[in-house]
């Protein structure tokens, strides 16, 4: 599924996650909830956690889409230690 995929499922499931989880934040991924959580970074790790790079994707419910830049779109959790490898 690529992540236009993601945001069809998401926007079907609008209404009603918008009734049960307003102000939460959802992962979408092969069109499937796979989680409610109570803010990005959880959400995020989780994704990464779950799936590596994804596609998925990570929205705060009733909240309006954001674009971000592709030099942002790479998330790493706060606890990753970037020069482990060193």
């Amino acid at each position: 599924m690529t992540l236009r995929d993601e945001i069809a499922a998401y926007e079907r499931m609008q209404a009603e996650l918008e009734t049960e989880h307003n102000g939460s934040w959802v992962m979408i991924r092969d069109g499937k909830l796979q989680g409610v959580f109570d803010d990005f970074e959880t959400t995020a790790e989780d994704a990464v956690k779950r799936f590596g790079r994804g596609p998925y994707l990570i929205r705060q419910v009733g909240a309006g889409p954001i674009t971000l830049p592709s030099s942002v779109m790479r998330f790493e959790p706060g606890h990753v230690d970037r020069h482990a490898d060193r």
